[in-house]
């Protein structure tokens, strides 16, 4: 019984660490497309929403210039900072990550979509 619990462990994890590696920013750069009415990456540049240059490592709620929310400033109060983790599980569900955000959009429904975004937005980070 031992066995078959660790190889269907193992079969769980093995499509997850396939997934780790294939990050893709190209593909990330298109669907970063739904993101640039609002946001630029390459840019020092606030819009609607802050730039997302330099967004790896920043504590949320902290790019000069920009009015964030009072909860996405709670949120980098209270520690939130941008990082792999932290971003894949807010590009899913942003309002339900960060409750009373500003930020109307729904979110990335695909695991794929989301870890290409955060490929693409890696290149504009330190």
């Amino acid at each position: 019984m031992r066995a078959i619990c660790c190889v269907g462990a193992i079969g769980l994890l093995l499509p997850m660490a396939g997934y780790a590696f294939g990050q893709d920013a190209a593909q990330g750069e298109k669907v970063f497309a739904k993101c640039k009415a609002c946001h630029v990456s390459d840019a020092d540049q606030n819009k609607i929403g802050p730039s997302l240059k330099g967004l790896i490592g920043r504590t949320a709620g902290t790019h000069e210039g920009f009015k964030y929310s009072a909860a996405m400033m709670d949120a980098g109060k209270g520690g939130m900072v941008w990082d792999e983790a932290t971003l894949t599980t807010y590009l899913h569900d942003p309002k339900g990550v960060v409750k009373g955000t500003k930020m109307a959009f729904a979110g990335l429904k695909e695991d794929k979509d989301v870890a290409d975004v955060i490929a693409y937005l890696k290149q504009f980070s330190p």
